[in-house]
C-alpha cells in the first residue's frame, strides 16, 4: 500500500487549544491541550468517565466542543468537518463490522460509502486484506471470525481510504493475549510502512507502553500527565524511591485499572458493555 502523506510536515496531526466539553454542570472535557506529531502512535489512558471518548468524539467531529479549537489533519474541527473526515479513520468500541457479511463484502461495503472510485476498489482491499493477514479468511462469514480477525477487518475497513490519522478506541478490548498481539503488530506496521499517525485509548497498560511513542493519563476530564512511558515511569520511580511500572504510573495519575478479558457475539457485548460505561 502506498505512504500515508500528511497535509503539511511541520505542523501536527492533532493540535488542540483549550478544547472543552459540558454537558449541563458536568465537564466531561476540560481545557484540553494536545499537540500530536505526524507518524506518531499517542496513547490515550484513563478510567471509565475521565473524558477519553468524548474527546475522540470531538476530534473526529462527531461532537462539537462547548468552547476552545483543534486541527486535525491541519484542519479546524468545526470549520471544515468535512475535510477532517476525508483524512481520518476511526474505529470504535462497538463493533462495525457486519456477521452477516464475509470479510471481502464488508471491505467492498466500506470502500463505497467511502466513495472510493470502482476502478481502485479491488486493489485497495486485496492490499488491505493482505496487509491484515486477512486475505486467506476473506471468503468465510465474519460470524466466524475470531474476536482479533475481527478487529483486524475493522482495521482495514477504517484504511481503505489511506487516511492520515487512525483513531482507535479500546482496539483489543475483549481479546485474548496472542490476538492482541497480533493486532499491535498490525498497528506498529501501519505507523512503521504507511507512517500513520494514531491515537489510540486503551486500559492495558502493557499495551500502553508497547505501542505508544508518547501518552497522556486523563482523570475527571482533564490532561494528568504527558510523557513518554519510560520517562513516566523513571519520574515516578524518582519520586516514590522504588522501582515504577505503568501500572504504578496509572493509579498514581488516574486512580485506578480496568482489565478486559474472543467470537463475534462476545466481542459485541463486551464492546457495548465498555460503550455504556463511557
Amino acid at each position: 500500500m502506498n505512504s500515508t502523506q500528511p497535509e503539511t510536515l511541520d505542523g501536527f496531526a492533532i493540535n488542540t487549544s483549550a478544547l472543552t466539553r459540558r454537558y449541563g454542570k458536568l465537564t466531561a472535557a476540560d481545557c484540553i491541550e494536545l499537540r500530536i506529531p505526524y507518524g506518531e502512535i499517542f496513547g490515550l489512558l484513563g478510567a471509565n468517565g475521565a473524558g477519553k471518548s468524548t474527546l475522540i468524539k470531538m476530534l473526529t467531529t462527531l461532537l462539537s466542543p462547548t468552547s476552545g479549537t483543534a486541527e486535525v489533519g491541519g484542519y479546524d474541527i468545526i470549520r471544515s468537518p468535512g475535510e477532517v473526515r476525508r483524512r481520518i479513520g476511526y474505529v470504535s468500541q462497538l463493533v462495525s463490522a457486519d456477521g452477516a457479511l464475509n470479510g471481502y463484502e464488508n471491505l467492498r461495503l466500506s470502500a463505497k460509502l467511502y466513495g472510493l472510485p470502482a476502478a481502485e476498489r479491488e486493489n485497495r482491499i486485496a492490499n488491505a486484506l493482505e496487509f491484515m493477514g486477512l486475505a486467506d479468511s476473506s471468503r468465510r462469514l465474519v460470524r466466524t471470525y475470531s474476536g482479533g480477525m475481527i478487529r483486524r477487518l475493522e482495521l482495514a475497513q477504517a484504511m481503505l481510504h489511506r487516511p492520515s490519522i487512525l483513531f482507535l478506541d479500546e482496539p483489543t478490548i475483549g481479546l485474548d493475549p496472542v490476538a492482541r498481539r497480533l493486532v499491535w503488530d498490525r498497528l506498529l506496521n501501519l505507523r512503521r510502512d504507511l507512517g500513520m499517525t494514531v491515537l489510540i485509548t486503551t486500559h492495558d497498560m502493557e499495551e500502553a507502553e508497547m505501542l505508544s511513542d508518547q501518552l497522556a493519563i486523563m482523570h475527571a476530564g482533564r490532561i494528568s500527565v504527558i510523557g513518554k512511558p519510560d520517562e513516566l515511569r523513571a519520574g515516578l520511580s524518582a519520586e516514590q524511591g522504588t522501582e515504577a511500572t505503568m501500572d504504578d504510573v496509572f493509579v498514581h495519575y488516574a486512580g485506578g485499572l480496568i482489565h478486559e478479558g474472543g467470537t463475534f457475539s462476545g466481542v459485541a457485548q463486551t464492546r457495548r458493555t465498555a460503550q455504556r460505561l463511557g
